[in-house]
């Protein structure tokens, strides 16, 4: 697990070593200072994360972790998993790699033994009903699916009512990342919600938020738009692999006050990790100090 977390973190560790080529028992604030902006960790957060550390101009490892750290506190909802099926609706803008996360949850669930059943709710795309039915097949599992420019809600329905008949566990509903405009979009997701509760009461039982770790701290003012829209419970991060902006989960976290769920560090179906805050500060760390030292 931990080299995964490292793989996904490779290139962000790389611009680390480009500034400190050595690794040190104490850093100098300001280096360290210019080693978070350059992981892409907003300014104003790097300001905050540097008035918590002690006054001393040379810090320990201990001081950075424990204030790092401290941006990954907001726990998971509570929501009962124990509702059969346990639905969930996955929203993100086109590019974002949902469609490809669907497929590895999907994978994921079937790997721990559990039944899943996709709903091809983006009707927006023809490409995006025809790329699940695809990843549907490669991992396995069954898919609800219309025309394009169908209804997404009476998909979102269908999906929910056959699982509840096959007794299925796991519901993963795709949605559309982009209409014509944003007003369209909030409406459309809204409905899906709406639906969902009308197919089972209380579904979708968690909202999860796909977001592109390329686009760094950009991603934030997308991700506070769909939270706005319907009210996320957790996020996503993909494609944490291809950038130098490791970071910038910093700020998304602390910006949504959200759980990070997954990361995604590779094209492989086993390539999205349940995030794991301890192994993510630690990696990073590990590329500033020395072994062994506080």
């Amino acid at each position: 697990m931990f080299s995964f977390i490292k793989k996904g973190l490779e290139k962000t560790l790389g611009s680390i070593k480009d500034i400190l080529p050595e690794r040190v028992e104490k850093i100098d604030k300001t280096l360290l200072e210019e080693i978070l902006i350059e992981s892409d960790i907003p300014y104003e957060l790097v300001e905050e994360i540097l008035y918590y550390l002690p006054p001393a101009s040379s810090i320990a490892r201990a001081d950075v972790r424990r204030v790092l750290k401290a941006y990954f506190t907001y726990p998971m909802p509570e929501r009962s998993s124990e509702q059969t099926p346990f639905v969930e609706l996955v929203i993100g803008v086109n590019g974002a790699g949902k469609t490809t996360t669907i497929a590895k949850l999907a994978h994921n669930y079937k790997k721990a033994s559990q039944s899943v059943l996709l709903g091809a709710a983006d009707t927006f795309r023809a490409a995006a009903i025809e790329q699940l039915k695809s990843w549907a097949e490669r991992v396995d599992v069954g898919i609800v699916y219309t025309a394009q420019g169908h209804d997404p809600s009476a998909v979102a329905y269908d999906t929910i009512s056959s699982a509840i008949a096959k007794k299925i566990d796991r519901v993963i509903i795709d949605t559309a990342g982009r209409l014509h405009n944003q007003v369209n979009l909030a409406n459309e997701l809204k409905k899906i919600v709406r639906i969902c509760d009308k197919a089972l009461l209380g579904a979708p039982h968690r909202k999860i938020l796909i977001l592109d770790g390329t686009q760094g701290t950009s991603a934030i003012n997308q991700a506070k738009a769909f939270h706005e829209m319907i009210g996320i419970d957790a996020i996503i991060i993909t494609k944490l692999d291809g950038t130098a902006k490791g970071g910038s989960l910093f700020g998304i976290a602390k910006a949504l006050e959200l759980p990070i769920l997954y990361v995604g560090v590779g094209e492989g179906k086993d390539d999205l990790i349940p995030f794991n805050s301890d192994e993510y500060v630690d990696t990073i760390l590990d590329a500033i100090f020395t072994p062994n030292h506080g």
